[in-house]
């Protein structure tokens, strides 16, 4: 191993593992952290760190003691997010974390149409506000999130409007933290990529892709807000994340995930995927929409 400690929280989830492994493959010094240490993956020369929830600041620093670089994956969606975001920072400083890489949303304002952008925002403003070297990584939305938001009756609803999306897949995500975590340089200090697809499309786009891919009618239903609150009423679900999920569709119809940005490939080396190649190479993320697969 050689290096310094770069510490990976959200290390069982599918963006943190992605970059833990990456990281571990490198051969650098890699820490685990997540919330259930047994689900951390097992990972050669990775060692795993006891359960360190982002809202304990104590267990946080215990967790964060030795490593020079903290990749912080955004914590579950709840109304104390930035809070649990801000206990976290202070202890990566407390503890001497000379830098940390935040995954953070494409359009984060404290204005955003999506609502949990906001949270970013103002986690990004308190990293800005800490003595430590700091790179943002703006996500689009998951392609994986499109077949995943498609109901077994092959319908994608929401009040996306005509907007478009350019969303990105998760491995390039993973690949893009990758490349900064492993350079050392000043290069990526105080800067922001927004991490995008190839493309921005609509969601009646992404519905013929999926008809496409599938063989199945797919087809995407504009909502109206109201209706959008009513068709997820039956969820069960809290205010602020119905609001959440609304508020998603919300910003693909105002513009504000249409950007199309060059950091994948400037960042990796490699064209960011398309969703029709996200498609092609899982095909688990539409088996629900096949006969037989229906509820799967």
């Amino acid at each position: 191993m050689n290096g310094p400690l770069t510490a990976v929280t959200g290390a069982s989830g599918a963006v943190g593992g992605r970059v833990a492994e990456r990281l571990a493959r490198t051969g650098v010094p890699v820490r685990l952290l997540g919330r259930d240490p047994a689900r951390l993956p097992d990972l050669p020369g990775a060692d795993r760190a006891p359960a360190a929830p982002y809202g304990d600041g104590e267990a946080m620093r215990r967790a964060l003691d030795g490593a020079h670089t903290l990749f912080l994956v955004s914590a579950h969606e709840s109304p104390y997010r930035v809070r649990e975001h801000i206990t976290a920072v202070d202890a990566a400083v407390a503890v001497g974390v000379e830098r940390i890489v935040y995954v953070s949303f494409q359009g984060a304002a404290p204005d955003a149409t999506f609502t949990f952008a906001r949270d970013h925002w103002h986690t990004e403003a308190h990293i800005r506000t800490a003595d430590v070297r700091h790179t943002f990584l703006r996500d689009n939305w998951y392609l994986a999130g499109l077949p995943a938001m498609t109901g077994a009756d092959g319908v994608l609803r929401g009040p996306g409007g005509d907007g478009r999306v350019a969303a990105v897949a998760h491995e390039d995500i993973a690949d893009a933290a990758a490349a900064v975590l492993l350079d050392e340089g000043t290069d990526h200090d105080d800067r922001g990529y927004d991490l995008t697809g190839p493309e921005a499309f609509t969601l009646a786009e992404a519905a013929e892709e999926l008809s496409r891919v599938t063989g199945h009618p797919v087809r995407y239903v504009p909502e109206t807000v109201e209706e959008a609150y009513a068709s997820r009423a039956g969820y069960g679900a809290e205010e602020w994340e119905v609001a959440g999920w609304v508020t998603s569709y919300e910003a693909i119809a105002a513009g504000e995930l249409a950007a199309v940005s060059d950091a994948v490939p400037t960042l990796t080396g490699h064209p960011a995927k398309s969703f029709a190649a996200f498609l092609a190479e899982n095909p688990e993320s539409y088996r629900h929409l096949l006969p037989g697969g229906r509820g799967v």
